[in-house]
């Protein structure tokens, strides 16, 4: 059976995908000028996460939610890395 054609996406939006540190992987349309933040949002209430506890990165730089991906210079395809925010962490002499 052939494959459904896939719809073309207006040069305006990307597809991006966000991956977690235990490896799932969402996918999100969002416009080239939309402030990331939309897109974060989305992404935490989807894995039922608050989203003040977690940063994001993209090629090896946090991501702010006022940034768009225009700015970051984002390209369809592009992965956006989401990390848990560590609290502490210093270790203990004894």
């Amino acid at each position: 059976m052939p494959q459904p054609a896939k719809r073309p996406l207006d040069q305006s939006t990307i597809e991006v995908k966000v991956k977690s540190q235990d490896g799932r992987q969402l996918y999100f349309r969002i416009n080239r000028s939309t402030p990331l933040q939309r897109l974060l949002v989305a992404y935490c209430q989807q894995i039922n996460i608050d989203y003040k506890t977690m940063q994001f990165v993209y090629n090896g730089n946090r991501v702010t939610a006022k940034q768009t991906p225009e700015q970051l210079g984002m390209e369809d395809g592009d992965e956006i890395d989401a990390l848990t925010h560590q609290m502490g962490g210093g270790c203990r002499a004894f």
